[in-house]
């Protein structure tokens, strides 16, 4: 099964609607939701698991779920944490929002998701996002646990012999392997992944080594070099084209756009978005506020902005971007991107 040509139809229409017929300037295009901050790893480099150690026990409803789902509206919902795998409703979670229309990509290590495949159906809405950040002991070191990247690759091919979509997700930090990862997005080609996003990681001030992460110019030399694989390797990347030189530093933004990715974790919506948590609100209204982007978006407005490239704010700034750019409009059309935009953390 692969990516399904009505998500772009959707995607399309739904910005087309927001920005042009009811002229709104914030608005959401995925609902990034962490039904629960607990996981089954303990990653050098992940922040959620630090900043929510205090509630590391709790596990949102299937009733919070849905509202916020149904509060922001975004067409496309991506489900991470944590492990949302590990969450005990997250097959309902996941069958009730898809029962809704919308497109769900759930975010997993691909430890424990066949356990729940019995609950949720292969389909056009639901697609499986696995995190490796390389081949055998690479991904295993980064995720500080040995034998899990075979486990996931295993999984994975079991999920896609089943029939459900699946795609890669590949987090970048200092030491990543140009050769490994090609070795990586060509397995996961040929396995018929629909694809495989990468991104640079967040320095997160909650993860004690510091060393682990990109700053933005040593991030724009790396991608520079990764993200020229031999085309004969058949590689395929998730993200759209725009980003993709954003990635390598051939084009700029000023700002970002995360408030189109909103967050909503068990303590409420992250005030102002993934990467950041000031406050936490309950009312998502609180994210779609100008005043509030006055104060963040790039590091004039805040300095911990200053190395942040992920897909949650910069992709979604490719798409609204294009919209007045001709030449861009086209270049995300014809590469399917539309249906893409930011789809998953990084």
């Amino acid at each position: 099964m692969g990516r399904p040509i009505s998500l772009g139809a959707r995607v399309g229409w739904y910005i087309f609607k927001n920005r042009v017929l009811k002229r709104r300037k914030f608005f959401p295009l995925v609902t990034m939701l962490e039904p629960l901050e607990a996981c089954n790893l303990a990653c050098e480099g992940c922040g959620r698991i630090r900043e929510y150690e205090s509630v590391l026990n709790r596990r949102m409803s299937v009733e919070d779920a849905i509202h916020a789902v149904e509060e922001s509206g975004a067409p496309i919902v991506s489900i991470a944490g944590g492990e949302p795998t590990i969450h005990p409703h997250i097959a309902e979670i996941v069958n009730e929002i898809t029962a809704r229309g919308y497109y769900v990509y759930m975010c997993t290590n691909g430890l424990t998701m066949t356990k729940v495949m019995k609950d949720i159906k292969p389909s056009k809405y639901f697609a499986w996002v696995i995190h490796l950040d390389g081949t055998g002991d690479r991904h295993d070191a980064a995720v500080s646990r040995k034998g899990v990247y075979k486990v996931a690759m295993r999984n994975a091919t079991t999920a896609i012999e089943a029939g459900y979509r699946v795609t890669g997700n590949t987090t970048l930090f200092q030491g990543s392997d140009r050769e490994d990862l090609h070795s990586l997005w060509k397995q996961c080609a040929d396995l018929g992944f629909e694809g495989n996003m990468v991104s640079p990681a967040y320095d997160y001030d909650s993860v004690p080594n510091q060393e682990l992460f990109l700053k933005r110019m040593d991030a724009i030399k790396v991608f520079k070099d990764i993200l020229t694989p031999d085309p004969e390797l058949g590689i395929k990347f998730y993200n759209n084209p725009l980003f993709l030189q954003f990635l390598k530093g051939e084009r700029e933004y000023d700002t970002c756009t995360a408030y189109s990715n909103p967050t909503y974790t068990v303590m409420g919506w992250r005030n102002p978005c993934y990467p950041l948590a000031d406050s936490h609100t309950q009312n998502l209204d609180e994210i779609m506020s100008e005043g509030l982007w006055d104060k963040y978006g790039n590091a004039e407005k805040d300095s911990r902005c200053a190395n942040c490239m992920l897909h949650c704010g910069f992709e979604s700034a490719t798409i609204f971007g294009a919209l007045s750019s001709p030449k861009d409009a086209v270049a995300l059309v014809t590469s399917g991107a539309i249906t893409k935009s930011g789809i998953t953390a990084a």
